[in-house]
C-alpha cells in the first residue's frame, strides 16, 4: 500500500480537527453571546400536540445550549478542503499537488452536498432562534432534499455514467436513468435519520463512524480523494465531538445533520458501481444505527395511527431508551460501541463481497 496515499488521506483529518479545535472558542462566544438557542423550547409531536415524554427529559436543556454547533464540522471541512487546494496553486511543489484532494471526479459532488446541506440547515436554525419558530417548515427543506438529490443523481447518471446498483456477492443490478429517482429516495432516507442528533455526543459519534469506515473502503477502492474526503470529515466530526461530549457546549442541529446526511448519501454512491464496489448496500450495514432511528419513528406512526397505541415510549430509539430510565451517557456509549461494531462489520462486507 503507498504510503503517500495513507498520508494523503490522513492529513486532512489531521487538518480538520485542529481547525475544528481551533475555531470552536470563537464560535461558542458568539452562539452564547447572541443566546443561540431555541426560543420555544420543545418539541411537538406529527399531530401537533406536546411531546410530553420528550420535553420531560430535554426541554430545560434547550433552553440555555445554542444550537448551530454543525458549523464546527463544515467549517473546519471547508477551510482544509479549500486551504489544501489553494496552497497547492500558490506554492506548487510535487508534495502541496499531492495532497489536493479537490478533483472533479471524486469530491466536487460530495463538497456540493455538504454545503447545500450545511447553508440550508444554518439557516432553518436561525430562523428557529430569531423568530421563536421551528425554523424552516418540513416541506421546505424537503423541496430543498429533492432537488439537489435530483440534479445529483442526474450529475451521476449523465456525468459520471453510472446506472446500476453493486450487489453484494454478485453482479451488478443495471437500473439505468432509475439511478436518479433512487439516489432521491436514499437522500431522503438518509435525511430523516439526522434525528438520532438528540443526546449529547450521540451523532457526533455515530457519523464519525461511519465516514471512518467509508474512507477505508475508498482507500481500499483506490479512490484516494474520496477516502482523504471521508476521513477530513472524521477529523472535523471529532473536533465537534471534543466540544459535544457530555454536557454538551452546542447541539449539531440542522446545519449539521444536514450536511452530513446528504453528504453521506453520495459519498455512498461513489464508492458504490464508481469504485467497483457495493457501497450503496453498504450503508444498512454501516449505517444501521441510522436505520434503527427511522423505523423507530415510521414504526411509532404507524402504530399510533392505525392501531392509536405506542410501540415506544418515544420515539426515536434512542429516545425511548432515555425514557426506560437509561441516563443519556448509557445510550450515547452503547450507541458508539454499535457504531463500531457495524463499521468494521461494513469494511469486511466491502472486502469479500
Amino acid at each position: 500500500m503507498d504510503i503517500g496515499n495513507i498520508i494523503k488521506i490522513m492529513t486532512p483529518a489531521v487538518i480538520a480537527f485542529g481547525v475544528g479545535i481551533a475555531i470552536t472558542p470563537v464560535l461558542t462566544r458568539t452562539l452564547y453571546a447572541h443566546r443561540a438557542w431555541k426560543k420555544k423550547p420543545g418539541k411537538k409531536t406529527l399531530e401537533g400536540s406536546e411531546a410530553v415524554e420528550f420535553n420531560k427529559l430535554h426541554k430545560e436543556r434547550e433552553r440555555e445550549v445554542p444550537r448551530m454547533g454543525g458549523i464546527v464540522i463544515w467549517g473546519s471541512a471547508i477551510i482544509t478542503i479549500l486551504g489544501t487546494w489553494i496552497v497547492s496553486l500558490v506554492l506548487p511543489t510535487a508534495e502541496t499537488i499531492k495532497m489536493d484532494f479537490l478533483s472533479r471526479a471524486q469530491t466536487w459532488i460530495p463538497l456540493f452536498a455538504l454545503g447545500i446541506g450545511a447553508v440550508v440547515g444554518l439557516a432553518s436554525d436561525v430562523l428557529d432562534i430569531r423568530h421563536k419558530g421551528d425554523g424552516l417548515s418540513l416541506k421546505s427543506r424537503l423541496i430543498v432534499v429533492v432537488t439537489m438529490s435530483t440534479f445529483i443523481g442526474w450529475w451521476f447518471y449523465q456525468k459520471l455514467d453510472i446506472t446500476s446498483v453493486g450487489i453484494p456477492f454478485g453482479e451488478s443490478l443495471e437500473i439505468g436513468w432509475l439511478i436518479i429517482p433512487f439516489f432521491v429516495v436514499v437522500s431522503l432516507a438518509l435525511y430523516a435519520s439526522g434525528v438520532i442528533d438528540g443526546i449529547d455526543g450521540l451523532a457526533g459519534g455515530v457519523f464519525a463512524m461511519i465516514f471512518a469506515a467509508y474512507a477505508v473502503i475508498a482507500l481500499t477502492q483506490n479512490q484516494i480523494d474520496i477516502a482523504a474526503f471521508s476521513a477530513m470529515l472524521v477529523g472535523a466530526i471529532l473536533a465537534f465531538l471534543w466540544f459535544n461530549v457530555p454536557p454538551a457546549r452546542f447541539f449539531m442541529t440542522e446545519t449539521g445533520t444536514m450536511a452530513l446526511t446528504l453528504t453521506l448519501a453520495t459519498v455512498a454512491f461513489m464508492t458504490d458501481t464508481l469504485g467497483d464496489g457495493i457501497g450503496i448496500a453498504l450503508l444498512p450495514v454501516i449505517g444501521f444505527l441510522l436505520v434503527a432511528t427511522v423505523v423507530s419513528d415510521i414504526l411509532q406512526v404507524f402504530s399510533k395511527r392505525i392501531f392509536n397505541k405506542k410501540i415506544f415510549r418515544i420515539a426515536p430509539l434512542h429516545h425511548h431508551f432515555e425514557a426506560i430510565g437509561w441516563p443519556g451517557t448509557k445510550v450515547t456509549m452503547r450507541y458508539w460501541i454499535l457504531g463500531a461494531v457495524f463499521a468494521f462489520f461494513g469494511i469486511i462486507l466491502s472486502l469479500i463481497s
